[in-house]
């Protein structure tokens, strides 16, 4: 099976492990029907019964978490499988009526993945690499794979089976770059980390990049121009600008449209942004990129509140994320 997993659990994982905590990691290898979560959902599951993540939406947490205990005690790999009937839709199982196939494994043990190991996946999220692990499901022999050494596995997002193996495959986390640490960005930056993006903030202004008013965020108190000449702006990045300050917004979109950004964006009006469009032509920017450029930047549902805002911004980048 392929899968693409979210690494911070892994992260989490082995952070755990070295302050002597024993967890499993549970993680979605197939479904079928109606699943809340997709294939390579993963759940970590402490000794405490404590827990992070999500396999199921809620459905199975609560019995995979009690197999994750036993897989603990035992130190053996379990491959769970549950589904629902119409007839026994308030017993554990999917209440939407789907099935799940998830495989337990314990963490720096018995048949379990190893810490090295999970320590090369966070390096490699870190780098923003991309890298998986072939898993046997007899021997539960693993190794690490990388596009360039075992590219076939890495072509597609089909998910297969491939006799008593799978791929579990690590794809750069996506990354949000916002240009203004401004109101809207107190909104847009929490969503987008729920969305599942690294999010960077940059501004040159340390009373508005301050961890007190972005406490959980990356921030680079910087010149754009200059920041992002040291950031790799690749295909599962989008870049928002929301300053109105044509000294920070010109020169990042510029450095945007010139990159691999899968979604660009800029806050202003259509005067605003018929005039951005003007400045960055003047530049030498070419109309193909400058067409890139999302301007007034978000869906149009009539928002007004700097949470309204960041709503429409998350659900345009989103939706050019999703149906391209």
């Amino acid at each position: 099976t392929r899968l693409t997993i979210p690494p911070h659990l892994s992260t989490l994982a082995v952070e755990l492990f070295d302050q002597g905590q024993k967890v499993a990691l549970a993680t979605v290898l197939e479904t079928w029907g109606s699943s809340p979560c997709p294939v390579g959902a993963q759940l970590l599951v402490c000794k405490d019964k404590t827990f992070y993540g999500s396999v199921s939406g809620g459905c199975v947490e609560g019995a995979v978490v009690l197999e994750a205990l036993d897989v603990l005690s035992s130190g053996e790999c379990q491959i769970l499988e549950y589904e629902v009937l119409h007839s026994d839709a308030f017993a554990v199982g999917l209440a939407c009526g789907g099935k799940i196939k998830i495989l337990v494994e314990p963490v720096g043990y018995g048949q379990g993945v190893s810490v090295d190991l999970l320590r090369e996946l966070g390096a490699a999220h870190l780098a923003r690499k991309e890298i998986g692990i072939h898993v046997d499901l007899i021997s539960w022999e693993r190794c690490l794979i990388w596009p360039k050494i075992n590219p076939e596995p890495f072509l597609s997002d089909t998910i297969s089976l491939i006799q008593n193996s799978y791929y579990q495959i690590q794809k750069p986390q996506l990354r949000l770059i916002i240009i203004g640490a401004v109101h809207i960005t107190q909104s847009l930056a929490p969503i987008a980390q729920m969305a599942g993006y690294h999010v960077t903030i940059i501004d040159p202004r340390e009373s508005f990049a301050n961890p007190i008013r972005f406490p959980n965020q990356e921030l680079i108190v910087d010149w754009p121009e200059d920041a992002l000449s040291l950031l790799e702006i690749d295909p599962g990045s989008a870049l928002v600008t929301l300053t109105h300050d044509p000294k920070m917004d010109t020169p990042a979109l510029q450095a945007a449209v010139a990159s691999d950004a899968f979604y660009i964006g800029a806050l202003g009006s259509k005067r605003t942004h018929a005039k951005r469009i003007e400045a960055l032509a003047g530049l030498g920017v070419d109309p193909e990129g400058i067409s890139r450029i999302k301007g007034p930047v978000g869906l149009d549902i009539g928002s007004r509140s700097p949470a309204e805002i960041a709503i429409a911004i998350m659900a345009e980048l989103t939706q050019k994320l999703r149906k391209p």
